[in-house]
């Protein structure tokens, strides 16, 4: 069990700290997400690979008609539909096909910024963690909390926030999310040279 005060690490380091190209990709994820550090792709990498093993150990199980095996791989399953990272009625194997991509969109500051409540991840994760936001009326402060499908309409500015008001200049806004209105857009005007 260990000591309640030390928490332990949810993620798994690198075994090779200085591979260019997972460097590369780290980098990639961490600008299309907008997360802080790298710590936070660790902790999905790790969130999928235990999803994959899992699945691998479950699908071993099932091979030999184990019942249990079959009930868990029905919990696992509908655990990966209602995270919104399965379509319902999946099979098994498709668990493996999972991406982290699709894991990292299910994150609580990346439900923020796709809902249109925040202009920039980096604008969602301080909302977030400056008590803005509230997921089913409660409000909650952890970015990196991944959301679950029926959850996700329940993300909205905590009644308390200046931000309710339409008023408030670093409210975001946008038409759709994501996507300035017509009236936010430069102008591209083409300026011609004068003719001979």
């Amino acid at each position: 069990m260990g000591d309640p005060k030390k928490l332990r690490r949810k993620y798994d380091t690198p075994s090779h700290p200085w591979r260019g190209d997972r460097i590369k990709e780290e980098k990639e994820l961490m600008a299309k997400f907008g997360l802080k550090n790298k710590k936070e792709v660790w902790r999905m990498k790790s969130y999928l690979r235990d999803l994959r093993g899992q699945t691998r150990m479950l699908q071993a199980k099932i091979r030999t008609e184990d019942q249990q095996a079959i009930k868990e791989a029905d919990l696992l399953l509908n655990r990966c539909y209602s995270m919104g990272i399965l379509p319902e009625g999946a099979p098994l194997q498709e668990v493996l096909a999972i991406q982290l991509d699709l894991i990292i969109s299910r994150r609580l500051e990346s439900l923020v910024y796709a809902k249109g409540l925040a202009s920039t991840y980096k604008q969602a994760r301080q909302m977030i963690t400056h008590g803005h936001v509230t997921l089913k009326g409660r409000r909650v402060t952890i970015p990196g909390m991944l959301v679950r499908k029926g959850e996700e309409r329940t993300i909205e500015y905590d009644a308390g926030s200046p931000f309710t008001s339409e008023m408030h200049p670093m409210r975001p806004q946008t038409s759709n999310a994501g996507e300035p209105e017509p009236s936010q857009v430069p102008l591209k005007i083409k300026i011609e040279a004068p003719g001979p």
